[in-house]
Order: structure tokens, then sequence, then C-alpha cells
């Protein structure tokens, strides 16, 4: 799964470590860097390995609208600051959202869903990781974002530009394409049994070479998958 490269710039150090805790839960985003000076930043960024940058505005020496005027080839950029007055000049320079500090993780959220949300491949999903440990997907479907356990999804299928992830209780659809979702979810614990279909590992009850079983649902395992499913399922490959 390929993340989205973050760097937070902040004077505060507390600051800094609130934006880490929120980026270290969620699996899409990676904090590669880390700065206590707009000035520190400015270098870091010349070597083009940042995709978003969670930045402070007033800040000793170099502002952060400073720094961003700088830049020929800005990344993504979230504003974080206690000050409402920057808002204006802040989108002026089209920056992806403004969040005012203390920083929730639920705005934080919906902050990085927007950034998704401008990236070319349109996602509507976000793996994220509470503060129980607990591994769920945030599915945006119907107007509204489902929370959806990993442990409590049983299978995926793809419905042209939509998937319909299954779970115990039910089922959700979202745009999204199969491919994006087989990213968001971990590759030890899901597997792609067919171009349209996603199962559960642990949830297989039963299988044969052309098909598994998940409670009452019978899915059919593709002919290009047949090999690594067969091996994830540490099952004979000449099985019937």
């Amino acid at each position: 799964m390929m993340r989205t490269r973050c760097m937070v710039v902040d004077d505060e150090p507390l600051a800094i470590e609130v934006l880490a805790a929120h980026i270290a839960r969620v699996d899409t985003l990676e904090l590669v860097s880390r700065c206590g000076s707009a000035d520190d930043a400015f270098g870091a960024l010349q070597r083009g390995d940042v995709d978003l940058l969670f930045l402070d505005i007033e800040m000793p020496g170099l502002s952060g609208i400073g720094l961003l005027r700088s830049l020929r080839h800005p990344p993504a950029v979230i504003i974080t600051t206690a000050h409402r007055d920057y808002a204006v000049e802040g989108y002026e320079l089209d920056v992806t959202d403004y969040l005012l500090k203390p920083v929730s993780f639920e705005r934080f959220l919906r902050a990085v869903e927007k950034y998704h949300g401008q990236r070319p491949r349109h996602e509507t999903a976000l793996p994220v990781q509470d503060a129980g440990g607990e591994r769920f997907l945030l599915l945006r479907a119907d107007r509204k974002t489902h929370k959806i356990p990993f442990d409590a999804i049983l299978y995926a299928e793809s419905l042209k530009d939509y998937v319909r992830v299954r779970t115990k209780e039910g089922s959700v659809t979202a745009r999204l394409s199969m491919s994006a979702l087989e990213e968001l979810l971990p590759s030890g614990r899901f597997l792609r049994i067919h171009r349209g279909c996603i199962a559960a590992l642990a949830h297989i009850d039963a299988f044969t070479s052309h098909s598994v079983e998940i409670g009452s649902h019978e899915l059919t395992i593709g002919r290009n998958y047949r090999s690594a499913v067969l091996r994830a399922l540490h099952a004979d490959p000449d099985l019937p």
C-alpha cells in the first residue's frame, strides 16, 4: 500500500506530537519529517519527498505563509494554527484545509479525506486504528461515514464503479475501485480471489479449487487467481 508522505512544521513540540499521533492512527499516512521552523522545512522540502504538509503559520523567522510563497512546487498543504485570521490568505494559496488548534482527531480525519478527494484517484475510504488498537475502515456512502471493523468484513465484491463490502450485519456500497480497496486492506488478512472479489481469510469456512464458502455465500475463484489463493490457504495445488 502506497502511503502519503507527511511533514509537520510547527515551533510548538506539543502541537507536533498531537499531529504525529493522529498521523500514526491512519494507515494511508506516514510521517517522514517533523520540523520546528519554516527555515528547516524549506531545505527538507527541496528534496521533494513530501506529499502532504501540515503547516503552522506563526513561527520565529520565516512564517508558514512565507514558506508557501517561497516554494515553486509545494506539496498539498493543510494549515494548522491557533489563529483564524489567516484563513483567507491560506485559501488564496490553494491550501487543502485549515485546522484550528487544538486539532481533534475527527476534524483531522475530515481534512485528510478532503486531501484524498483532491487526488487523481478518488478514494472514499480510509483505514484507521483507534486508541484501543482496533483497526477499521472509514467508508463514505449514503451521505454517511461508516465505521467497519476489519474483523467484521466477510468479503467485498465489485459493482462496476462501486464496491459492496459485506459484513456480519449487512453491507455497505461505496464508490471505490477494487484495486483501491485492496490497497487499503491488510494483505495478510484479505485475499483477492477474483477480479471482482476480495475475501477475508479468517471467514472462509470451506473451499475447492473453484470457489470458497463464507457462511451461506459461495464465491468463485478466478482462474488467474487460483494458484495464489490455494497457496494462501495452504492447499494442495492439485485440489479438484
